[in-house]
């Protein structure tokens, strides 16, 4: 018999509501990356740079960059069993991405009151070196991730 929500601790809502998430993530799925950490206001996703990654200069598209980072956000910010967007995000490049990096994603509530949160995600190489800088806003919806 599944666990009732309201009998959960918050880092097994934050755990289940990644689970339900990524069931139905194709774009996450498909483009290899991993969830490698999540807590309640917290994601460290994971991807690997492929050729089909990278621009004209040889580098990390800033799209997949964005994506990535995007999908951090999300699974951060969705971790309470209450449907959440993105409201606005922005995004500053800082490094290149090579082909072959193995890059990482870490997002962490900066602000959760009411309907809107803030949230500030850090791309990094796999030798730490940060090379985005991504804040994504969000604003809770009507509906939940989870069924009692």
């Amino acid at each position: 018999m599944a666990r009732q929500i309201e009998d959960m601790s918050a880092q097994e809502l934050a755990e289940a509501c990644a689970t339900a998430m990524w069931e139905g993530d194709n774009a996450s799925q498909r483009l290899g990356m991993t969830i490698e950490h999540i807590a309640p206001g917290e994601a460290r996703l994971s991807m690997t740079l492929t050729d089909a990654m990278t621009n004209g200069h040889g580098n990390a598209h800033g799209g997949y960059l964005f994506t990535l980072a995007d999908s951090a956000f999300a699974f951060a910010c969705n971790t309470y069993n209450q449907l959440t967007v993105a409201q606005h995000c922005a995004i500053t490049f800082i490094a290149p991405g090579r082909l072959g990096d193995r890059l990482t994603a870490e997002a962490r509530e900066i602000s959760r009151t009411g309907r809107s949160g803030i949230y500030d995600i850090t791309v990094a190489r796999e030798d730490g070196t940060v090379i985005a800088a991504f804040r994504g806003h969000a604003r809770t919806v009507k509906g939940t991730l989870l069924s009692s």
